[in-house]
């Protein structure tokens, strides 16, 4: 079967998304009867594209990275404006939400959401704020449309957090969870405790591309509380907004508090937590000394990871380890998205 595709944003995440489809078009063709091809782009700085015969890939990626105009690529009658207009003219069956996060209100990702799904596309986002801000609404849409919302790299990459819960955990009741969820403060702190200043250490995470050029949303807690609501919304089943979460960043963490701390055998981590107290939910995000004897005292750089607390499972821990090469950035969460496209053509019918 062949499917379309439609890529709404074009940075970092969405082309190693085009890079892994490409090498892994193969696998797919052998194991699941697969073919694919490009037939929208939508970037933020370097135009629009569609071509319902397909677009050749390889030039869209080479021309963005050459900061070039994908506009030459254009082969629809119409001109093409905005990403409403790429999601309307491009056919796609497929629509890859990957715009950048609005922690406040979820725009313009819920509008691109929701007008694929209108127009009869499934629906993958690695954007927090869709989940956030519209998480029933848009999976009500899609359950009415016969479609699929899927979202599994929202929060840790490409690790299977949601889809977890949904086929492993199903009717689990999630009392608490607490881990480290934003690999950028981890590897902050981690080299502050090899001596490096916390501007080295930003600098560097800028450097290889985990952080942005402004780092607020990773040093100030907000990507953290971001991801923290989309669980709480997702696997507890209640709205909360970012701004609702206690939010508590790393600016405040100096050398000398590094240095205390190791010289007492502990060290900081950015913290995000949630746990239900009757109807109400505190959340959580802050810098908390650890001590040795936790699982998470040995997570360094970019590890990532969660600890679950279940009515019916003891504590249940996803740990994702640093690798060398490896750095919890676009690949990982590009994994996300694909495999949620490879969920959704399995034409699975359960749904969170």
């Amino acid at each position: 079967m062949h499917y379309k595709f439609a890529l709404i944003g074009f940075g970092n995440v969405a082309r190693a998304l085009a890079r892994l489809l490409v090498r892994k078009q193969d696998l797919l063709k052998s194991k699941y009867d697969l073919a694919f091809s490009f037939t929208g782009i939508s970037t933020g700085r370097h135009g629009f594209a569609v071509n319902p015969n397909g677009i050749d890939i390889q030039t869209a990626l080479e021309l963005v990275e050459s900061g070039k105009d994908i506009s030459s690529l254009n082969n629809s009658r119409l001109p093409m404006t905005d990403s409403s207009s790429v999601i309307k003219n491009s056919s796609a069956d497929v629509m890859f939400e990957n715009s950048p996060v609005n922690y406040e209100t979820g725009q313009p990702a819920i509008d691109h959401v929701r007008a694929a799904l209108n127009a009869g596309m499934h629906v993958s986002t690695a954007n927090k704020g869709t989940v956030v801000h519209a998480y029933r609404e848009l999976t009500a849409l899609a359950k009415s449309k016969n479609k699929r919302f899927m979202f599994e790299s929202t929060v840790l990459g490409g690790t299977p957090v949601f889809s977890t819960f949904r086929e492993a955990l199903p009717a689990a009741d999630l009392i608490s969870f607490k881990g480290i969820i934003n690999a950028t403060t981890n590897i902050i702190l981690s080299r502050m405790e090899d001596g490096e200043s916390f501007e080295a250490a930003v600098k560097y995470c800028q450097g290889v591309g985990i952080a942005e050029t402004d780092p607020s949303g990773d040093v100030d807690g907000w990507d953290a509380s971001i991801k923290v609501a989309a669980l709480v919304a997702v696997l507890m089943d209640t709205p909360l907004k970012p701004q609702q979460v206690d939010r508590t960043g790393i600016r405040g963490i100096t050398s000398e508090m590094i240095v205390k701390a190791k010289s007492e055998g502990k060290r900081y981590k950015l913290l995000a937590s949630a746990e239900r107290a009757g109807k109400t939910i505190n959340a959580r995000v802050a810098p908390e000394l650890v001590e040795p004897a936790s699982p998470l005292y040995g997570m360094m750089g970019s590890s990532t990871g969660l600890t679950f607390r279940t009515d019916v499972l003891p504590d249940y821990s996803i740990i994702v380890s640093e690798r060398e090469g490896m750095l919890g950035g676009p690949v990982e969460t590009a994994y996300g998205l694909f495999a949620d496209f490879v969920n959704i053509v399995n034409k699975s019918d359960s749904h969170l």
